[in-house]
């Protein structure tokens, strides 16, 4: 059967063989008629920090700048802009930008779908990340959480075996988890015990998103790899597994046949993880740091503060401008919501990564 065709029964154009979750959504998101082909992009469907405000865009826009102050300002300043969607995030970001430092910039975006009309003409559209020499910023905003991967499921022996799945949705359990899967789990998703910190019945096993995070941030030089997705870390893993879809602004049950988005949340320590393994042994790399959305936007200028109420008497018109960025802000800073996004931020080179958020406030409650 040819993959992504329909089988000799059922709905037309639904795979009807068993194959792993990778596989399957694979197929279903980038494939010829995949998900993210279709004209209306990703924000037909879901609603994105870049789509929620400017304000994104223009913190990435400061982040950029800051990363260019510790380079030392150099002759070009890259931005990468990974799973661009339709270019949203750069085209905003290369808008924020100071003009000095817009002149310098070289902005790219990745994504397999093709590249929109009427973008930008500075910005270089990429199917795949640079192969080396960026030398700058690179930004991967929800994207590591599209990254294909297997699902392990615990059968009723406590073995774990990978999750298969038809075009329809439907699952059981196939081979155990071997090899560097296996691994992979026993190091970053185990079970309870001495070494996990709970029992769990499904796990996304994010061996793949760790290559492909790997693999990104070595296209630097020097500078800044940020990945901002919904994450979790080892201490917390959640016991049935994260894997949903979306379609249409809603969540649904996610099925493998191109109709809607497929998602999990990332492990992003083990991602951190996998950039510090390809690194040379004698050299240590620099520290990488995890840390909440709100806490990175905050500490970018993104508050939230409502205006003064003294401004909509002096200037009703600035009080209103002022009043929507305070609630586009508090969107992107809620609990519950955008706020909780993970920011990894990966410094190559030289950089500090703390250095550059040094203004992120303590914890608060809200």
């Amino acid at each position: 059967m040819t993959r992504g065709t329909a089988g000799t029964t059922g709905t037309p154009g639904v795979q009807r063989e068993w194959r792993g979750w990778r596989e399957a959504t694979q197929d279903a998101l980038y494939g010829p008629a995949g998900f993210y082909r279709g004209s209306e992009g990703p924000a037909g469907h879901f609603r994105t920090s870049v789509h929620a405000s400017p304000l994104f865009a223009g913190a990435v826009a400061r982040l950029l700048c800051r990363v260019d102050e510790a380079l030392g300002r150099p002759a070009a300043l890259d931005f990468v802009d990974m799973a661009a969607g339709r270019g949203e995030l750069v085209t905003g970001v290369l808008a924020a930008l100071p003009a000095e430092v817009a002149g310098r910039t070289r902005a790219y975006a990745v994504e397999v779908a093709g590249r929109p009309e009427g973008l930008d003409h500075r910005i270089e559209w990429l199917a795949e990340p640079p192969g080396g020499g960026v030398t700058g910023l690179l930004f991967a905003n929800e994207w590591l959480d599209n990254v294909p991967l297997e699902v392990a499921e615990v059968d009723s022996a406590g073995v774990p075996r990978r999750v298969l799945v038809r075009g329809d949705g439907a699952e059981r359990l196939g081979e155990p988890v071997d090899g560097a899967e296996a691994e992979w789990l026993a190091r970053w998703w185990p079970p309870a015990g001495e070494e996990g910190p709970r029992e769990w019945l499904r796990a996304e096993i994010g061996l793949p998103r760790d290559t492909a995070w790997a693999s990104a941030v070595a296209a630097l030089d020097g500078g800044l790899a940020v990945a901002a997705d919904y994450a979790h870390t080892r201490d917390a893993r959640p016991p049935f597994g994260t894997l949903t879809g979306f379609r249409e602004g809603r969540e649904t049950r996610p099925v493998p046949d191109g109709s809607c988005d497929i998602t999990a949340h990332v492990a992003l320590d083990a991602c951190a993880a996998a950039h510090a393994a390809r690194c040379a042994p004698e050299r240590t790399p620099p520290a990488a740091l995890l840390l909440p959305q709100r806490d990175a936007l905050r500490a970018l200028g993104v508050t939230g503060a409502r205006p003064p109420l003294a401004l909509a008497s002096t200037d009703p018109a600035a009080y209103v401008r002022a009043l929507a960025g305070a609630s586009e802000a508090a969107e992107l800073l809620a609990r519950g919501g955008l706020g909780d996004f993970v920011w990894l931020l990966q410094p190559v080179g030289s950089l500090d990564a703390a250095a550059l958020l040094v203004d992120v406030p303590d914890h608060e409650e809200e």
